[in-house]
């Protein structure tokens, strides 16, 4: 390769040449988001992972075994409560490496973020399985906890600015296409690691390391394929017929573009900080005990028996537990759709609307909550639960157009990944508000239909705080925006060219121009496994009507 030609993972290397379909641009950000999203899955693996060296039954260890000796311990089974932190440490790691990296992202091009992400995400699975076979809880933490986490960060974000460039038209469909595939790669995840681990299992093995290993080598090839289906338009580059609005039609929505280095500084950024912060906080809550606060709050009328849940035996209390897994997957499908739908229909209703309804909808849904739940009535319960989780979805997949909007496009990906700090603190305020306020009520002897009473009074009031915080947004003051001169230098570090014509001739393959049934292919490949996992995740709905 000649010094003049740039190597196969620079970004000129992947500027869009005549007759490129933007609609393969989607699929390839699936791949990726299908496959880091079973970190949302990863409890599937809890439970074996607690019974690693016992097989049958847990090898418990000692109160004098804390956290640390748990780290090293060859000798003593691992704790689910202890297994749980590699789950905090994903969200944790996705905001701060999603932070610290958006801007080098945005230079280098999504094509080698993606590759980085697929090496992280997939070596951290593979390292984690070095950690099951040799029984060290630290070499998980290190492999699927920090080094997955940057694979998180980096794959979550990898296809925002793209994408929002591919579809100035439809940003929120766009980005809700692809964040969408984030909530549902633990669809397809889970039942394909609970398969695999009952197909692995022996009389001496739970069967998770041969389990990690598999899903590490599929997930990287799925991921390097969307990393080499990217392609990033020429600058200027528009749809046909698509002409962009008057700046004066929307001033919500600019022109011009925010270098990402002036983000902390700009008070918009810390508002929608907290509208993200507060929306996701809320649904967490809920994602956390949406099945326990099922089965507590309406006990043995889930199976048509009279009795609280304290009353029930233990087929009675399996039972129930097999009607709150259905309950947590429909939970899931709302998730996912709410993805999609709430970020297209933000196209229509514009970005502030759009959370303007999350947060007056949601409150009252939470508000209602309790008062369903005194009653009896599961139909509004379960109801509201499912549109107050279409809603937390709702919120990631639209959050990127809202930027967008506000920001311009030229940096959107590095700023949506400063943004993501606000998830990494979601996924801690979210949980420890549930858990401890539960704890508490227990504490304070409330029957358990009780104890979540208060919790959803806080989740609204968390919802009002959002409200407030979205409503205060306004178009940004002029000296916050490049000017032509850096704007031109920022182009020129990001390596972006008017037209593929400007690369020396061959460099981008020269294969741009894609027939029909080479889109129908590229959606096939990540529509399938989806479906599957949709189909998968209908049975254990089925579970819960029946």
């Amino acid at each position: 390769m000649s010094l003049t030609t740039p190597g196969l993972l620079h970004k000129e290397r992947i500027i869009a040449g005549p007759g490129f379909n933007r609609w393969l641009v989607p699929p390839a950000a699936l791949a990726i988001h299908l496959c880091i999203g079973m970190a949302y899955g990863f409890s599937v693996f809890w439970l074996p992972l607690s019974k690693a060296l016992g097989i049958k039954e847990a090898i418990q260890c000692g109160p004098e075994v804390g956290f640390l000796a748990q780290l090293f311990t060859t000798t003593f089974d691992w704790q689910i409560s202890t297994l749980g932190w590699m789950y905090t440490l994903f969200f944790v790691l996705l905001g701060f490496s999603a932070a610290i990296w958006g801007g080098w992202l945005e230079r280098a091009g999504p094509r080698k973020a993606g590759v980085v992400a697929a090496l992280c995400w997939c070596g951290g699975m593979l390292i984690s399985a070095l950690g099951v076979y040799l029984h060290q809880f630290w070499l998980m933490i290190l492999g699927s906890g920090v080094i997955g986490g940057i694979g998180l960060g980096l794959g979550y974000i990898s296809p925002v600015s793209t994408l929002i460039k591919w579809f100035p038209d439809r940003r929120g469909m766009a980005t809700g296409m692809a964040i969408m595939g984030f909530g549902g790669g633990a669809m397809i995840g889970s039942p394909l690691a609970a398969d695999l681990m009952k197909y692995f299992a022996t009389p001496t093995s739970v069967g998770v390391m041969p389990t990690f290993v598999v899903m590490a080598l599929v997930y990287f090839v799925f991921m390097m394929a969307g990393a080499f289906g990217y392609r990033v338009p020429p600058t200027g580059w528009k749809p046909a017929g698509w002409t962009p609005p008057p700046a004066s039609t929307n001033t919500m929505i600019t022109q011009r573009h925010v270098h990402v280095s002036k983000v902390w500084g700009i008070p918009q950024f810390w508002l929608l900080w907290m509208v993200l912060c507060m929306n996701v906080s809320a649904g967490i809550g809920v994602i956390g005990m949406a099945s326990p606060m099922l089965q507590e709050v309406f006990g043995g009328s889930l199976i048509g028996v009279a009795q609280k849940f304290g009353e029930l035996d233990k087929t009675q209390l399996a039972a129930i537990a097999g009607v709150a897994a259905g309950f947590t997957a429909l939970l899931s499908l709302f998730n996912i759709g709410g993805r999609f739908f709430w970020a297209s229909l933000s196209d229509k209703l514009g970005r502030k609307l759009t959370y303007a309804v999350f947060f007056v909808l949601g409150g009252v849904l939470y508000f209602s909550v309790p008062g369903s739940a005194a009653d009896g009535n599961i139909v509004l319960f379960v109801s509201a639960l499912c549109i107050i989780l279409s809603m937390y979805g709702g919120g990631f997949a639209t959050v990127p157009a809202y930027l967008a909007d506000l920001f311009g496009t030229q940096m959107v990906g590095a700023i949506h990944g400063r943004l993501l700090t606000a998830w990494a603190t979601a996924g801690v305020l979210g949980p420890v508000v549930v858990n401890y306020m539960r704890e508490y009520q227990l504490g304070l002897g409330l029957p358990r239909e009780q104890v979540y009473n208060q919790t959803m009074y806080i989740l609204t009031g968390m919802l009002v705080i959002g409200l407030v915080c979205n409503l205060m947004v306004r178009p940004l003051a002029d000296k916050w925006f490049m000017t032509d001169a850096e704007l031109a230098e920022e182009k020129r570090l990001a390596n972006e060219k008017a037209s593929a014509s400007e690369l020396v001739r061959g460099q981008n393959g020269g294969a741009d121009a894609v027939s029909p049934g080479v889109v129908a292919l590229a959606w096939a490949a990540v529509g399938i496994p989806l479906a599957w996992g949709v189909y998968r995740t209908l049975q254990s709905v089925a579970k819960f009507f029946a």
